[in-house]
Formats: C-alpha cells, structure tokens, sequence
C-alpha cells in the first residue's frame, strides 16, 4: 500500500495538489500528506499532536452528536456522511440525508465536506443545501474499466464543480 501511496503522492505533488491518506496517520507522514480520519481511528487530537498545524487533517461525523463533539477537535474540515446510500463501504452507518445536512450545516464552522452516495445527478443539489465540498468515489469510478474512463469521468466532475463555482 505505501508503494502505491508513495507513486500517488508524487502525482499530486507535481499536479501542485494536495493528496490527503485515508486513517493512516504514519502513511500521511511518511509522504507529508494529509490525512482523513474516521472515528474509529487515531483522535484527531493526536494526530495533530504528531503531525502539526501545518498538516490537512479531515475527520468524518455521522449523525448531530459527532459534529457537536468535533466542534473542539483541531481539524481543517469536517465530513458528513453517508449523504446518501453508498457501495463503497461494506457496513455503511445509516443514511444522512439533505434534511439532516441542512440541519446541521449550522454547527458547522469549517468546511464541511458531504460523503456518501454523491454523484453528478446530486452534487448540484448537495451543494444548494450546505455542503461546501464533496467527496467522490463510486460516480467517479462506476463504469470506468481504464486510465482513460476514469480521466473522462474526472474531466465531467471538474466540468460539474467548475460550473458550479459560477453559480454560487
């Protein structure tokens, strides 16, 4: 995993990007990336203990009670999720919703990235509601069998987000 991680950064860093690692705190460092924590894993506490504060770091919330408890973590951005059903997780927390992320949304002073189940039929409508930022897996990957699907479907969300960006 650290080979792929290592070929990944360094992509990233020539793109001028940013790559954040999933839940591992020692890979992130090892590679001077940020990192998205879940709750199960490293608090973020002492991930920026470790890491600095001059390190991205992400934590994932799943109901009001989280986000009210992240409301003192040192974390650049706060994720809220699954939005949506997903497939990208083998035991998925229960749904959000629009309803609850536009409930939400107020106790929130970061960024708030919504996760789960987000595709380009749904973005326009995730952001109308409160989210500031998405993340993306299974629109992005769905159908792509190669490099170049996967590049043309990067190319419709960077399209998607671009237009977005005008007309907010």
């Amino acid at each position: 995993m650290f080979d792929a991680a290592e070929r990944i950064a360094e992509l990233y860093s020539t793109a001028g990007a940013l790559f954040v690692v999933n839940d591992r705190v020692d890979i992130a460092m090892m590679l001077r990336a940020g990192v998205h924590l879940g709750q199960d894993d490293l608090s973020p506490t002492s991930a920026r203990r470790l890491m600095g504060d001059s390190t991205v770091i992400g934590f994932s919330t799943h109901n009001g009670a989280q986000i009210r408890a992240a409301a003192g973590e040192l974390v650049d951005y706060l994720a809220l999720g699954p939005l949506f059903g997903t497939t990208t997780k083998e035991h998925p927390d229960p749904t959000v919703g629009l309803d609850e992320l536009r409930r939400l949304r107020p106790l929130v002073t970061r960024p708030l990235v919504a996760i789960g189940g987000i595709t380009r039929s749904n973005a326009l409508t995730v952001f109308e509601t409160g989210a500031d930022s998405v993340a993306v897996i299974g629109d992005l990957l769905a159908g792509c069998a190669r490099a170049a699907d996967i590049g043309k479907r990067t190319e419709e969300w960077l399209q998607l987000t671009g237009n977005l960006a005008r007309v907010s």
